[in-house]
């Protein structure tokens, strides 16, 4: 059995189709179909069922495929190790943070990184929580940014700081004179630009509410953060978000609530004992150091 055989599977598998597949693989589909048979004959045992419009995969197929897609993953993970560089003189990190680190945590931190290790390759997504845990299982990712509790088992979590929400407006909104924290019935009633609900901080806000047995005025849901810092800096609308943000726009103002929303705490989310290259290892320490000297840290 060789290394492209299990590939080779894989792919029919995520395909359901070997046409799709062979494409996918850049190879005919005659050498797609041997490659495949051979293996079926090495195993001896039958791992598609290819009578339908679509390939399915049989119960030792589905049985098969859990392990050999694992074997790929710490096969990739050796060939990352082969080619990690000590010096840093080169390699690649794959983050993912949630979005609303975007907006005032990622670009100090990337920064401080790349000027001591300009010659790492960075990959950054933007994307809830729930696809982080996945990717980072997956062997798809290095690191996230996200919050604590994990909820995959193959995921640990290390603290990094604790973040404070608040109601945001814009300067000229009437809520940015008042010195006094605003009470709940009275958040009740201000409409808001918010997160959607795929994101693990429009589901704290949910819950805050839901506890204080308030109904929201959601006027807008939106799925960048970027796009909510606009409509409330232009406009009359409030939203939720942490006060980091509030502190990197001069146009914002954060508003304390009563009671507050109780502070999360923000964690860098690993695989547990998957490999570590030099690259992500090195990242980590910026990230841990950061903290010490961060504005992020008094939130």
């Amino acid at each position: 059995m060789l290394l492209r055989h299990i590939r080779y599977f894989l792919a029919v598998a995520e395909h359901r189709n070997f046409t799709r597949a062979a494409e996918a693989l850049h190879v005919s589909q005659p050498t797609l179909s041997q490659q495949i048979r051979q293996l079926e004959d090495t195993l001896r045992t039958q791992l598609l069922d290819r009578s339908g419009r679509t390939v399915q995969l049989t119960d030792a197929g589905a049985a098969w495929a859990r392990y050999a897609k694992l074997a790929l993953q710490d096969l990739d993970a050796g060939m990352r190790a082969i080619h990690d560089v000590g010096e840093l003189s080169r390699g690649n990190l794959r983050l993912a943070v949630t979005p609303t680190f975007t907006a005032y945590l990622v670009g100090p931190v990337i920064d401080r990184f790349h000027g001591a290790h300009p010659g790492i390759a960075i990959d950054i997504q933007e994307i809830p929580q729930d696809q982080i845990e996945a990717q980072l299982a997956d062997g798809e990712l290095d690191a996230g940014i996200a919050f604590e509790p994990v909820h995959a088992l193959e995921i640990e979590s290390q603290p990094l700081f604790r973040e404070t929400l608040s109601l945001v407006v814009s300067r000229g909104h009437a809520r940015a004179t008042r010195r006094k924290p605003l009470a709940v019935k009275d958040f009740a009633k201000e409409p808001l630009v918010l997160l959607n609900k795929a994101f693990a901080t429009r589901r704290y806000i949910d819950e805050y509410c839901a506890r204080h047995r308030i109904r929201p005025q959601v006027a807008i849901e939106a799925s960048s953060i970027s796009s909510i810092v606009e409509l409330v800096r232009r406009g009359q609308l409030a939203t939720v978000l942490p006060d980091g943000i509030a502190r990197e726009h001069g146009e914002l103002h954060p508003v304390s609530l009563d009671p507050p929303l109780p502070a999360r705490t923000a964690a860098l989310l690993q695989r547990k004992d998957a490999y570590r290259t030099a690259a992500s290892n090195a990242f980590v320490k910026v990230l841990v150091e950061s903290f010490g000297r961060s504005r992020v840290n008094r939130a």
